[in-house]
């Protein structure tokens, strides 16, 4: 089981299949806010979606592959972050997340995206980390930019929405360039 103390206001802790309904609600309640820059989010229209997506998600925990973990703040479930799918061949991870619209502008993204990091370079023991953000997408974009992560290029048109395909600013991170900075 993964369960990490962020601070003293929140934590994560990994996805379990009894969250399914929370983490549903927080997407639904969210929807037109999320849906902006997040393309599953028009497919996610049953809590047994997610609780399929969560068993997806267990599988890839026990199988050392990344996990994705609830943030919970204050004691209510704000969103969720993860790694993608790990590549030990290369030591590399992509981080991605999302917040509900109620727990914007708090820092908390931020402070869970440097647990993350952290854990990714200190516990895993990886040398790169990626973050991917819609180009327009400036509060998604600004968390890497504050966690002193380099913008790399931009992949064109590399993820389809309801709307056409976007951008997407490709952040990176070395673990030497993370040194010191806990």
């Amino acid at each position: 089981m993964f369960y990490h103390k962020v601070d003293d206001e929140i934590h994560l802790k990994l996805l379990e299949l009894r969250d399914a309904e929370q983490v549903f609600g927080l997407i639904d309640a969210g929807r037109s806010y999320l849906r902006e820059w997040l393309p599953w989010v028009d497919a996610s229209v049953s809590a047994e979606q997610t609780r399929e997506f969560i068993s997806m998600t267990l599988q890839q925990f026990a199988s050392n592959h990344g996990f994705q973990a609830g943030i919970t703040y204050q004691g209510q479930l704000a969103g969720v972050i993860g790694f993608h799918h790990v590549n030990w061949e290369h030591n590399q991870v992509s981080i991605g997340y999302w917040l509900g619209e109620d727990f914007q502008r708090r820092g908390i993204m931020t402070r869970a995206c440097r647990a993350m990091v952290n854990i990714a370079f200190w516990e895993y023991g990886l040398h790169r980390i990626e973050i991917r953000a819609g180009v327009g997408n400036q509060k998604s974009r600004a968390i890497p930019e504050r966690l002193g992560f380099t913008l790399e290029g931009v992949c064109r048109q590399v993820e389809r929405h309801s709307s056409g395909y976007i951008d997407h600013a490709v952040y990176g991170l070395l673990a030497q360039e993370w040194k010191g900075r806990r």
